[in-house]
């Protein structure tokens, strides 16, 4: 294991008991060099790990916001699954749950149809947040100022037949997902593939993640997906309610 990071988690676990720490009692803690203890102590105030107040080292914002991230995310899988589960024997389909991470989606739970032709997609699978009705769930209701700088950012490459790679074709593909409350793609992420989805919403109204409701092409024809979408809004509602969501949601 890299010694450096060994090192600078024992410096970050000082804090874990003490709240607030000047460089010398971290030097005397860890039996390191001064300078030594100095540069990693600098580098994590400058990373946002750490902050400095004074002569006294705090832990900094940067590690409240990755704890947040955990724990939310932890949250709603757990709750997630349950509704999942349900939904899929709802609808006979596979049903997806996905998060952002950075400039993608990424697929942390999955209940897999019972059905013998299926839509490959697996826990851990990544996909641009402008591909796939999931993770576009979660690019069509992001907050606008932060989705347009995405777009401005964004280079669209053609993954499946149906992949949008024109921009302005995807302005206006997600002006109608958000308009309507949910999102639908045919071989955007995989030929011959087909998903409905919606946003989970949190207790701040903000979109956290996709679900979605999956399958081969020639079961989603537009009866399909009308029967899909209340059963899928409401599985998304129910996860949302048990994060702290009440508001009345997407359409």
């Amino acid at each position: 294991m890299n010694k450096t990071v060994l090192k600078t988690k024992e410096l970050l676990d000082l804090f874990l008991d003490c709240e607030r720490l000047t460089l010398p009692e971290m030097v005397e803690r860890l039996r390191m060099p001064k300078t030594s203890v100095y540069r990693m102590a600098q580098s994590l105030v400058a990373l946002g790990f750490l902050q400095k107040r004074g002569d006294h080292y705090e832990l900094g914002l940067a590690l409240l916001t990755f704890g947040s991230l955990v724990a939310e995310r932890l949250d709603i899988r757990r709750v997630a699954l349950p509704v999942m589960e349900r939904l899929k024997e709802a609808t006979n389909e596979a049903v997806n749950l996905v998060i952002r991470d950075g400039d993608e989606a990424l697929y942390i739970e999955k209940v897999e149809t019972s059905e013998p032709v299926r839509v490959y997609t697996k826990v851990g699978r990544r996909a641009p947040l402008y591909a796939g009705a999931c993770p576009r769930a979660l690019l069509a209701f992001m907050d606008e100022k932060e989705q347009a700088r995405y777009l401005e950012r964004a280079k669209l490459v053609k993954i499946a037949k149906n992949t949008v790679t024109d921009k302005q074709a995807l302005r206006r593909q997600l002006e109608e997902d958000r308009e309507r409350g949910y999102t639908v793609s045919y071989s955007e992420l995989e030929n011959y593939s087909a998903a409905v989805a919606v946003p989970i919403l949190n207790h701040e109204g903000a979109a956290v993640a996709g679900l979605s409701v999956a399958g081969p092409e020639q079961r989603f024809l537009p009866d399909d997906v009308a029967r899909i979408v209340p059963l899928l809004r409401q599985a998304a509602m129910e996860i949302s309610r048990e994060l702290g969501f009440q508001g009345k949601g997407w359409k």
